[in-house]
């Protein structure tokens, strides 16, 4: 059974890089006709994000003069945790109903459908490393130049986008036999907005529910851009946190790519 399995994953993943051509154009086309017809077209896809920061910037950097957080200016380490959240959420988001809003690919025509959430979430990455850049300017604003250690950010977004890619495997496959996953994923979303430590620090709560936060992997992701940008620390220093992300990440991406391709032969028949 392992042998089995181990080899349709292999086959699976061999079928995925022989496809990156055509992954590569769909997600040029799919990135532009998301803003088709509109006045501002693709700048809506920065637009945004940019006000979202510009008003948390306004309410708690202006407004309520937020004090800092481990002595860093406290909209600089919010924006280093809202940028990656945006990037995993839209991306989760997106990648879930990417099947059925091109079903007729489904259908009509012999084609790789695991390749549809690849699409989606490189789409999302063209904005999250723009909104990278942006964060780097912002840090240098504020009189903080970036560092060699936010070279980490390169490994950080690799491993949102091993994670995100086997969960969004995995959503977009349910989704097909069951249509609540969409509104389940963006509850848990929603929630898990609020229990990543994104709007606050890890610190404000007891000791004893540190080991619970960190079993989300991406408190992992969100920690790993502050370390990259504010703390100054490389991602082997957290070495058995790293080492649980690693073993849960591959766990989810193989389940993501197993369960995608023994569901995908149904996909027609339901749609």
């Amino acid at each position: 059974m392992i042998v089995i399995t181990a080899k349709h994953f292999t086959s699976f993943l061999r079928d995925l890089f022989n496809s990156r051509q055509i992954i590569f154009e769909l997600t040029k086309k799919d990135f532009s006709s998301m803003y088709l017809g509109s006045y501002l077209g693709i700048a809506w896809a920065f637009l945004n994000p940019v006000i979202s920061i510009f008003i948390f910037w306004f309410v708690f950097q202006v407004g309520f003069k937020s004090t800092p957080v481990d002595n860093f200016p406290f909209i600089l380490w919010l924006i280093s945790g809202m940028i990656p959240w945006f990037f995993f959420a839209g991306s989760i988001s997106a990648a879930t109903g990417c099947i059925l809003e091109k079903k007729y690919l489904v259908q009509k025509v012999v084609f790789r459908v695991s390749i549809l959430p690849i699409i989606k979430i490189l789409s999302a990455l063209f904005v999250h490393l723009f909104f990278v850049c942006l964060l780097m300017l912002i840090f240098m604003a504020y009189g903080h130049t970036p560092t060699y250690y936010s070279l980490q950010i390169l490994y950080y977004l690799f491993a949102m986008l091993v994670l995100v890619l086997g969960l969004s495997w995995i959503s977009s496959a349910l989704v097909i036999f069951f249509k609540d996953t969409a509104h389940i994923i963006a509850m848990f979303l929603q929630f898990g907005f609020w229990l990543t430590p994104v709007f606050w620090s890890l610190k404000m709560i007891p000791e004893k529910y540190h080991a619970i936060i960190k079993l989300n992997p991406v408190y992992y992701i969100i920690e790993g851009y502050r370390d990259s940008f504010i703390y100054k620390t490389w991602f082997w220093e957290h070495w058995a946190l790293t080492i649980y992300f690693w073993i849960l990440t591959s766990i989810i991406f193989i389940a993501g790519a197993v369960l995608f391709r023994r569901l995908r032969p149904h996909f027609a028949d339901v749609l």
